[in-house]
């Protein structure tokens, strides 16, 4: 799908990939679920919303938000040192991840089920600065030529140092903002961003420097979730020697 994508092809698009998940429900809903009408009405029309609400979301991407995210990339390489793009990298970052709906619904659920032990705002704001630093890293790999995978492989090794001293609640939570982090939000603006800096860097590939963000956005949680971890798990253990 490129941007000169017409409304048509994203309503082809969307409805493919969402008709054998509303088959799938209908199905158990014949032989298993067999929800009464008003509430069987309900669903549906969630999901009617939902499909107009990502046709919508979809066609704003590939129309406007890419191509927009792309040229800006590109200005910011010709016209900004690298060290200011670095900045604007942690910045966008940050406020992508507060953007990002599926970080917000992680972070509630996370607090709901820990009972509170893991706050959902705390959460939210370590998310948001890893992906930013992250971004950061990402925009700084581009600028100044720096080495993706001395940049991946130590990243991870890093978050398995982190996984050994951290308590394993804080590990699967990690591993899901990960997840999480990666949405609409990043791929639609960060990725492209970062393609179009590349773009305009001379001696860079697009598809070499460009691409590899997600990867990145992806590792940030798990090394700062499982940081976080190990922070609260020393914090919790020196109040428990404070009160002895």
């Amino acid at each position: 799908m490129n941007s000169d994508s017409g409304i048509l092809d994203v309503i082809i698009e969307v409805v493919t990939a969402l008709l054998p998940l509303v088959v799938f429900f209908l199905i158990f809903q014949t032989l298993y679920l067999k929800f009464p009408w008003n509430r069987l009405k309900r669903i549906l029309a969630g999901l009617l919303v939902a499909g107009l609400g990502i046709i919508l979301f979809l066609y704003a991407v590939y129309t406007g938000f890419m191509p927009i995210s792309t040229m800006i990339g590109e200005y910011m390489m010709t016209n900004l040192d690298s060290w200011t793009i670095v900045g604007f990298g942690f910045l966008l970052g940050f406020m992508a991840t507060l953007a990002e709906p599926a970080v917000r619904v992680l972070t509630y659920q996370v607090e709901q089920h820990s009972t509170g032990f893991m706050n959902a705002r705390l959460l939210l704001i370590t998310l948001s600065i890893g992906v930013g630093a992250f971004v950061a890293l990402g925009m700084a790999k581009v600028a100044f030529g720096l080495d993706f995978h001395a940049i991946i492989i130590g990243g991870y090794l890093l978050a398995v140092v982190l996984m050994a001293f951290c308590d394993r609640d804080f590990v699967s939570v990690a591993f899901d903002a990960g997840a999480a982090a990666t949405g609409p939000m990043a791929v639609s603006l960060l990725m492209a961003m970062m393609t179009g800096l590349a773009n305009a860097k001379p001696g860079a590939d697009p598809l070499l420097d460009g691409f590899g963000i997600i990867a990145l956005i992806a590792l940030a949680p798990v090394i700062f979730i499982t940081g976080l971890g190990v922070i609260i798990m020393i914090k919790t253990k020196e109040s428990s020697l404070n009160e002895i």
